[in-house]
């Protein structure tokens, strides 16, 4: 199970004291729009990503069919794939991507302790 880019989506109070926090500590703006309250900022392959007023608590995300750098792989394993996959394993889905169709899709599920893990594929 290939499962793509890794990241950290924070919950964030106030976005424009977050972003100087995090390129402080050598972050980068790598994609987002700060005007909609959301960025994407990269330390060689560490990736957060910065929400305001999106979400409720941090979230674990996957992307897969990207690297580190937004690029696409070449091969990598559809989220249809691995929805199924955690399914017949027992895993519960907070909520689903739609097994009949192609190409960008989303779901999301919750380990043992609460934490929620998006995987979010855009291609």
């Amino acid at each position: 199970m290939k499962l793509g880019a890794f990241s950290v989506s924070l919950n964030v109070k106030d976005i424009h004291v977050s972003k100087d926090f995090y390129e402080n500590l050598g972050f980068k703006v790598f994609g987002g729009d700060i005007n909609q309250n959301w960025l994407i900022l990269k330390n060689e392959n560490c990736i957060i990503g910065l929400f305001q007023g999106m979400f409720d608590k941090d979230i674990l995300t996957f992307n897969p069919g990207w690297n580190e750098s937004a690029e696409n792989l070449e091969s990598f394993t559809d989220v249809r794939e691995i929805q199924k996959q955690l399914k017949e394993k027992g895993v519960t889905m907070l909520s689903e991507a739609d097994e009949s169709t192609e190409g960008p899709a989303h779901f999301i599920i919750e380990d043992p302790d609460g934490n929620q893990i998006l995987f979010d594929q855009h291609r």
